[in-house]
């Protein structure tokens, strides 16, 4: 069965103080289209039980939502959770990158996140991500130490979302702009808050939290 690591961001304030952390749909829509068929393993830079962003919880009531926060397995894994500088890049088939703001904050520009996304990248596995999750990409390189963005098609949060909701000003960079100063093909939904996910050899990207189920399902395609 293959394996797979979900990486959660470990910050709670933006730049303005605001609370963050992880979306929780970004999360729990992947994991029940992945669970099923494949071991799924926690982690964040700082381990175990990193911070979900309230307002997601609020905002999310779906089922999946609702049932991955009241489950037993899940509220193990985040128990559990390792932190990134303990993960072995060989015991996974594939990364993926769960969004909220945070990601934007810590992982982006982690020396050590950036190591793990690039040895995933290099090895052929799928290095995936949504809505800010490419955030953490943005450091990751090839192996000629080319951006992993640089001349290929990707999404994330686009500039008119984080506008619409008024947090340009609680992080660093936008991802929309990055990912172009990076060389990336950005390419969006037609609509704001639309689902779009790309497909570009092994990296696979989700715009925002309508995507989330969609890079599950691309990254289940890619590892059957």
């Amino acid at each position: 069965m293959p394996r797979i690591l979900f990486v959660y961001t470990s910050v709670n304030k933006t730049l303005t103080g605001a609370q963050t952390g992880w979306y929780l749909p970004e999360a729990a829509h992947p994991y029940y289209v992945l669970a099923p068929n494949n071991t799924i393993d926690f982690a964040a830079p700082g381990g175990p039980n990193p911070p979900i962003d309230e307002y997601s919880v609020k905002m999310f009531t779906d089922d999946e939502s609702v049932n991955f926060l009241k489950d037993p397995i899940v509220q193990a894994k985040f128990a559990n959770a390792k932190k990134l500088a303990d993960v072995n890049v060989a015991d996974y088939d594939a990364i993926f990158y769960v969004g909220g703001h945070g990601p934007v904050l810590d992982l982006a520009s982690d020396p050590v996140n950036i190591q793990l996304a690039s040895e995933f990248y290099r090895a052929g596995k799928v290095t995936s991500a949504v809505c800010h999750g490419p955030a953490a990409l943005v450091g990751a390189t090839d192996a000629s130490g080319k951006s992993i963005f640089s001349g290929k098609a990707a999404t994330g949060f686009s500039n008119v979302e984080e506008e619409q909701v008024d947090k340009v000003k609680d992080i660093p960079f936008l991802l929309e702009d990055k990912i172009k100063s990076l060389g990336g093909v950005y390419e969006k939904a037609a609509e704001p808050w639309g689902a779009k996910v790309v497909v570009s050899g092994n990296l696979i990207t989700g715009q925002n939290p309508a995507s989330a189920k969609g890079v599950g399902e691309a990254i289940a395609k890619a590892l059957a």
